[in-house]
């Protein structure tokens, strides 16, 4: 599996190895075969302010967007019907704002590194087709990425990596409803500062961007 890590961001302190080794480890624990490449790139608020307004026709800044690529599902081998190989296939794009999710981090009382591979796991996610656009979708969605990231600090602890331990506070690895709640708290706070945050659906494939 071939990820690959650029920080455009600015922002100092944000842990590559960790962020790389979540998101392959969330991609093996989906079945996803190793030949696929994708990219994991930390930009600033701006950037992607611009982004969101450009695919998402929504204004301000956001924590993540997915841009899927290539239609894989769990269990993806890329067979061909001689049984060779197909090679590699492109997942998708995973855009990550560390500024904005520094944000969301302090008000769920974990560390950045915490919530960036939350973020990670949860796009992801969005890149095999995941989404949160119903109930039962929101519900499946967050149960699943729970269980992985749990899954591997637990993994992490086995293999002596040295990141930063596993949270345990509420907000660490939230519902759906967690989630929203911590919306609207930072969105109360960016109303009071002149700012509009970003709460959105994600677009089709067609259209490219899905955001947490």
């Amino acid at each position: 599996m071939s990820i690959e890590f650029f920080n455009e961001s600015g922002f100092d302190g944000i842990n590559e190895e960790m962020l790389l080794d979540v998101a392959g480890f969330a991609l093996a624990a989906m079945d996803v075969s190793p030949d696929v490449e994708a990219t994991i790139t930390c930009v600033d608020e701006d950037t992607i302010a611009e982004l969101h307004v450009h695919w998402m026709n929504l204004p301000g800044p956001t924590d993540v967007m997915s841009f899927p690529i290539d239609e894989l599902t769990p269990g993806f081998h890329t067979p061909r019907p001689d049984g060779e190989s197909a090679g590699p296939a492109m997942l998708g794009d995973i855009v990550l704002c560390p500024e904005f999710a520094k944000k969301q981090a302090d008000a769920g009382g974990h560390s950045l590194a915490h919530e960036l591979a939350l973020l990670t796991t949860h796009s992801c996610l969005h890149l095999l087709g995941y989404d949160h656009g119903t109930p039962a979708e929101e519900k499946e969605m967050f149960a699943l990425q729970n269980e992985i990231l749990a899954d591997w600090y637990d993994d992490v602890a086995r293999r002596g990596k040295k990141f930063p331990p596993k949270p345990t506070g509420p907000q660490a690895f939230p519902s759906a409803a967690d989630r929203a709640h911590l919306d609207e708290q930072l969105a109360g706070e960016a109303r009071a500062d002149g700012r509009i945050p970003a709460i959105a659906q994600p677009l089709d494939k067609s259209g490219g961007s899905e955001e947490n």
